[in-house]
């Protein structure tokens, strides 16, 4: 490979880096045709981008984007396969879902959410992740939840009461 293929290589996967905001390093070695021709079938259909890279280029399109984390770098080590996500955890639901029929992919590390977890480990951490739009829902139903119960309140019978009795108040004034 010359200089200019890797550099081409290079840009695309800074350009992937750029363009989805999580990423996870797996070990697909060891997987036969049929089992990879399914893992990516999985992948696309769970719109998970996944590209079997050299770590030297790897790094350098991390170094060109500057996602070069120190704790990163060593898992790029042996054969590497990257698992590009715009959703924080459905590239881990979906290496765990394809580990009941198979011991790959192995997980190496992640960055989801501008966090790094390293080690097939983290994967369970990974799977119940909640990602922005979720955590922004429970938020937003937390602070709905004592609108709503007041608003119940009023509606009900005792609502009624209560109306009668604000209203009684307000004829005081």
């Amino acid at each position: 490979m010359n200089r200019e293929e890797k550099t081409v290589i290079i840009n695309s996967l800074a350009d992937k880096l750029q363009q989805y905001a999580h990423f996870y390093l797996t070990d697909t070695s060891e997987l036969n045709a049929e089992q990879t021709a399914k893992l990516r079938r999985i992948c696309f259909e769970k719109d998970v981008k996944l590209v079997v890279v050299k770590n030297t280029l790897f790094i350098k399109a991390l170094e060109q984007v500057s996602k070069a984390d120190a704790e990163l770098m060593p898992a790029l080590k042996g054969e590497t396969s990257v698992m590009f996500s715009d959703t924080g955890k459905a590239p881990a639901k979906l290496i765990k879902e394809f580990r009941k029929e198979s011991p790959k992919p192995v997980l190496k590390a992640a960055v989801v959410e501008g966090c790094v977890y390293l080690g097939d480990e983290s994967i369970d951490a990974l799977v119940n992740i909640k990602s922005r739009e979720e955590l922004i829902g429970d938020i937003i139903g937390l602070l709905q939840s004592p609108a709503k119960n007041v608003i119940s309140a009023l509606q009900a019978s005792a609502g009624q009461k209560i109306a009668g009795l604000v209203k009684s108040l307000e004829e005081r004034n």
